[in-house]
């Protein structure tokens, strides 16, 4: 019983590592990676920042998803982010990883 718990949990890992890396990929193939970093500022905040900024609030993936999809302005400054080309699917994708960077 043990042995399958250890297995359930470290397929369960793989899985979840697996999905990340798919979500930053995505993030690079939508070219988010221009304008943001996971770690620092660049044209825009780095994700790390934009998760502490809504931890802990529960509307922040759909309003992260909402602003990643119709593009916003002055919640980090005065540079615009213009609207990005993702489906509702995506943008919560990328709303979701975003917000699980530490």
């Amino acid at each position: 019983m043990k042995a399958v718990y250890i297995a359930m949990m470290a397929a369960a890992g793989i899985v979840m590592a697996g999905q990340a890396n798919a979500d930053e990929a995505l993030a690079k193939a939508k070219n988010c990676m221009s304008c943001h970093a996971i770690d620092k500022k660049l044209v825009g905040p780095a994700y790390k920042d934009v998760a502490a900024k809504y931890k802990g609030d529960a509307k922040a993936p759909a309003a992260l998803a909402a602003k990643i999809k119709a593009g916003g302005k002055g919640a980090w400054g005065e540079i615009p982010m213009p609207p990005n080309n993702v489906t509702e699917d995506e943008a919560k994708k990328l709303a979701a990883w975003v917000l699980s960077q530490k």
